[in-house]
């Protein structure tokens, strides 16, 4: 188990077809020493242990691309979250430009085909479990109360919508699939005077057995608040979880974006990305039961190294005396293999044994930036505190730290300087104990990996190809979907890299230990973007296809890409 330091105590409540080619890159650059357990604010963390050796390609998953459809807009988020129904063989595909879901015929996942579109205005997310379709429909204005609209999968017919909290991002139904799980983010429109700040909270949907399929009559919604924290503002904040939108309660201030829930139903675990934390819901009584700090990642240490400039001209992945706030994006929960039973998670749903329960997080980061607010501040805006940082000329130049984006609630002196530079996002990708309590996280390995395999386009933008070093200052390769999928009884995360694109694969047989397991990109760096000759741009949702269900007998993982607009399929092996 890796060390980590003592956190403080936290409050708790009183369509074309392509052939099968493309980047295949596997098993690629093993993880180096030192991977670090978490740090809190003000205490030096530890380096983790050294993985064990890698037999070459022992482990290691091909990707191959087989199929992709192409909605043929670019730039819109035409592609963005997934789910698969493997009854009818079809996959579900939000829209968000179309303000639709758009349903693919997967019978040949070398030809995705379009056969139809669910009419979904705000649709944000979608979840497909036995026979049902689960929409997330945010309003307008989003600080209005949101919905989640139902359609039976084998004709598509609505049936029925419910009411849910402001901005609702991310949905999922529980194993046993008897409630739907959903985070609702509760943005504000703004902080100004006039500005409109909904809370944040989680609904907790219980489908009725009998009519399911056909009217959901006794259909149930319950609400999970964080009122209980409301006037314990300063010991979240004490504890590591950030609170700072102007003048917000906690339960205004914290926003959740992402939901796992656990092999019983019971648990669910929900990211509060812009906090820095994790919420824990107990599901049967609608209740956050804790609210867990994540803590800080010390990139000045071993293994920990970022490239902070897109002004050197350079790859410069190093260490800086700077502080990453993990601030993850999607999470999937998974069951670790043990001699009592096989994985669970992203393979049919079923018993694991007696294997532990854990969470991977794709730490991509992400600011505020309302009216009358805004967080991102680059370093060389700010005054460095000379006794922090002696050396505060050099490192205010562009091609160190100056250009990177940094949080203007970095901690200051009486004076105002700076005496620690927080960054967004750990560019990394983490795992996580049942309690949230970090137990491995991949380091500079992300980075290290994609200017390994692509020198001439690392840290490239999504937008746009010869765009070598551009997101060095912000956020570098933003990993940012997640999920968990088991091949030949091996648990595998999958994990899209926004910027740079591709999919990197770790070997979850450890969870403390994680090791790289493969990396495919589809992306065309010749080609043109907006013309479509670019390939597969801005990786959003993933969705694992295990062999049980997959409509050739394969594993399969799909891909919507935001930005190219693109589905893309790959055939593991």
């Amino acid at each position: 188990m890796n060390s980590r330091t003592e956190r403080p105590r936290r409050p708790r409540p009183a369509g074309r077809t392509v052939p099968r080619t493309g980047v295949l890159l596997v098993g690629a650059l093993a993880l180096g020493a030192g991977l670090l357990a978490p740090s809190v604010a003000g205490a030096a963390p530890k380096p983790g242990p050294k993985p064990a050796p890698e037999a070459p390609g022992a482990g290691d998953l091909d990707l191959s691309l087989i199929g992709r459809y192409d909605s043929g807009v670019y730039g819109e988020s035409a592609a963005e979250i997934t789910a698969w129904d493997p009854d009818t063989e079809r996959l579900f595909v939000v829209s968000a430009v179309a303000g639709t879901v758009d349903v693919l015929d997967l019978s040949d996942p070398t030809d995705p085909r379009k056969v139809g579109e669910l009419d979904t205005p705000g649709a944000n997310s979608v979840a497909v479990h036995d026979g049902l379709i689960a929409v997330a429909r945010e309003a307008s204005p989003k600080t209005a109360p949101g919905t989640v609209a139902f359609f039976r999968a084998s004709d598509l017919r609505p049936i029925r919508e419910v009411t849910v909290g402001a901005l609702p991002d991310a949905l999922t139904f529980t194993p046993d699939g008897k409630r739907v799980v959903v985070a609702n983010e509760g943005e504000p429109d703004s902080y100004c005077a006039d500005g409109v700040d909904p809370e944040g909270t989680i609904s907790v949907i219980t489908i009725p057995n009998g009519t399911r399929t056909t009217t959901l009559n006794g259909v149930r919604v319950a609400t999970a608040d964080f009122r209980a924290w409301n006037g314990r503002e300063d010991e979240l904040r004490a504890a590591g979880v950030r609170i700072l939108g102007p003048g917000a309660s906690a339960a205004r201030d914290l926003e959740p974006e992402y939901v796992a829930v656990s092999e019983d139903s019971k648990t669910a675990w929900v990211t509060l990305q812009e906090n820095n934390a994790i919420a824990v819901v107990h599901l049967p009584s609608a209740r956050v039961t804790d609210v867990v700090p994540l803590g800080l990642k010390d990139h000045s240490l071993p293994g920990n190294g970022l490239d902070a400039s897109d002004r050197d001209n350079a790859i410069n992945i190093t260490g800086w005396p700077v502080m990453g706030m993990y601030q993850p994006d999607s999470i999937a929960a998974f069951t670790a293999p043990d001699a009592g039973g096989k994985p669970g998670r992203g393979g049919k749903p079923g018993k694991a044994g007696k294997g532990e329960e854990f969470l991977v997080i794709a730490n991509e980061g992400d600011a505020r930036d309302w009216g009358c607010y805004a967080e991102e501040v680059r370093v060389n805006a700010l005054i460095l505190s000379p006794e922090v940082f002696p050396n505060a000329a050099e490192l205010r130049n562009n091609a160190n730290l100056g250009r990177l984006t940094v949080s203007v609630e970095s901690p200051r002196d009486e004076q105002g300087r700076a005496t620690e530079l927080h960054v967004f996002g750990g560019r990394s990708v983490s795992v996580l104990d049942s309690e949230g309590r970090m137990v491995w996280d991949s380091g500079d390995h992300l980075e290290r990996l994609t200017a390994e395999l692509f020198p001439e386009d690392f840290n490239a933008n999504n937008s746009a190809n010869g765009s070598f070093d551009s997101r060095s200052d912000n956020k570098g390769p933003e990993p940012e979907g997640v999920v968990v999928g088991t091949v030949n009884d091996t648990p595998y995360a999958f994990v899209g890299l926004e910027r740079i694109g591709g999919v990197v694969v770790y070997d979850l047989t450890d969870p403390r230990a994680p090791r790289p397991a493969g990396y495919v990109n589809s992306r065309d760096f010749s080609g043109d973007a907006e013309t479509g000759t670019a390939g597969d741009l801005g990786p959003e949702g993933l969705a694992f296809i295990p062999a049980g269900e997959s409509p050739n007998g394969r594993p399969l993982l799909v891909v919507a890409h935001e930005v190219s607009g693109t589905t893309a399929v790959y055939e593991i092996s």
